[in-house]
């Protein structure tokens, strides 16, 4: 039984998921007790741990039960009145709510929310628009760039000929380098967009770079999604002819990721066809089979919840409180690249300090903090090891936390790291009545500032 609302006011009535979904944890507890009970304690696991990881954010519960619905027993290839099976009436609608939710969210004229992951709307782009071989430039990988921009170790390292942009010596992205290396390159594609960058893009310059040398602009926007549709970091929608996002690191939503496009959404592709529907083409069927639609239901919901106020209101506090993280940490004596943030990212070079990031990362887990080692500018330690700590507040503000808070988060991090004494690159010791004492503490402001899960 469910609350629903009509012209009277509120009253019970029977829901078919919601009774589906009573069953199915019912029965699960009654037949399989051993994963019901991991997946119990990961709600308090979640709970109970201060999570400053730039890489995440928390799914309100309205959002988890779109993911669990029954819509996960359809089949439906294809678009909404498109498809290569019978049964997808539903489907259709729920599909076609996301797609007018993420245009709606982002100011966009196309959506297309099939993609598993942001990765995986990446790899589309890049093979609709690109032939094997081609040039595309991006920010390099140990600049804050990610896999699936032409890094070595992805596929599209390996398919495609690509040439990187890199940062200043103040740690900022080097447009005069980027320009530089099309004019020399003359790439077909031009990728703005970053998976560990505490700054502002200038995404009118690389338009601007794009243009100049006749290739196309993409821009992934995977972890500041949230804060572009909030209107606290300039929107990339108009000026780059494609952008991509993932859709549970900022935006509260469920594993997957959406291709957008704005004004240039009906551009030429590289064989004439417009952008929109070279795109649809390139996820059904060039790059992916059956969409997922119970994760597209979840999308729908998380969209909706993006234009509300509330989320606004939780954007700004995001990037309020990661500039208030760096200003405590930088208090406290560690190396804050760039000298600050612009979105929700704070990156420090632990290494300056004798600690590497896998240090830095297990010792705060083992006190019930998480952050990721991250590889920073010139790091010369391994994507294993690295030289550098990334830090986030997406979830800090999703909890309630503001900016006054964030000195208490900066004193445990600081607490936690200037108590351990390394042994090696990727080992150290720390006492268990220190590791003990931190854990209260963090456990005391997890208490303060309890998840949307905390009273379930």
């Amino acid at each position: 039984m469910v609350p629903t609302r009509n012209g009277a006011g509120i009253h019970r009535s029977t829901s078919s998921h919601a009774c589906l979904q009573a069953r199915g944890s019912q029965e699960l507890w009654a037949e399989d007790p051993a994963l019901a009970a991991a997946l119990d304690h990961e709600v308090t696991y979640q709970n109970d741990t201060l999570q400053l990881v730039a890489h995440a954010s928390l799914a309100a519960p309205s959002v988890l039960s779109a993911a669990g619905s029954a819509l996960a027993n359809a089949t439906a290839e294809g678009y909404p009145g498109a498809r290569y099976h019978p049964g997808a009436t539903q489907f259709d609608q729920v599909e076609r709510l996301a797609v007018e939710r993420a245009k709606t969210a982002f100011g966009a004229q196309y959506a297309n929310v099939q993609p598993h992951s942001c990765s995986s709307a990446n790899l589309t782009v890049l093979f609709a628009l690109l032939a094997p071989g081609e040039t595309l430039l991006s920010l390099d990988l140990n600049s804050g760039g990610h896999l699936t921009h032409g890094a070595t170790a992805s596929v599209t390292g390996r398919y495609f000929d690509v040439v990187h942009y890199g940062l200043d010596a103040e740690g900022y992205i080097d447009e005069d380098q980027a320009a530089r290396m099309a004019r020399e390159h003359r790439p077909k594609l031009v990728i703005i967009g970053a998976s560990a960058y505490p700054r502002t893009p200038d995404y009118a310059r690389f338009r601007e770079i794009s243009d100049s040398v006749g290739a196309y602009l993409l821009a992934d926007i995977s972890h500041i999604a949230g804060l572009v549709a909030a209107g606290v970091h300039p929107s990339p929608i108009d000026l780059a002819h494609i952008t991509t996002t993932s859709t549970y690191k900022q935006l509260g939503g469920p594993r997957g990721g959406i291709i957008l496009s704005g004004k240039d959404f009906d551009y030429p592709g590289p064989d004439g066809t417009p952008l929109h529907k070279l795109l649809q083409r390139g996820v059904f069927p060039l790059s992916q089979g059956t969409p997922n639609p119970s994760a597209i239901a979840a999308k729908a919901r998380a969209l909706a919840l993006v234009t509300q106020p509330e989320f606004t209101a939780t954007a700004r506090a995001i990037a309020a409180n990661a500039a208030a993280l760096a200003v405590a940490l930088d208090k406290r004596g560690w190396p804050v690249l760039t000298g600050g943030t612009d979105n929700h990212t704070v990156l420090l070079d632990t290494y300056q300090r004798g600690i590497t990031g896998t240090v830095a990362e297990a010792a705060l887990e083992s006190c019930g903090i998480h952050a990721n080692k991250n590889r920073i500018r010139g790091d010369t330690k391994s994507a294993l090891v690295t030289s550098g700590l990334r830090l986030g507040t997406n979830i800090t503000a999703q909890r309630g936390m503001r900016e006054d808070d964030m000195d208490d988060c900066a004193d445990l991090v600081d607490r936690v790291l200037t108590t351990i004494h390394p042994t090696s690159d990727r080992t150290y010791d720390l006492a268990p009545r220190d590791r003990d004492e931190i854990r209260s503490r963090v456990a005391q402001v997890c208490r303060r500032f309890p998840t949307a899960y905390q009273d379930l």
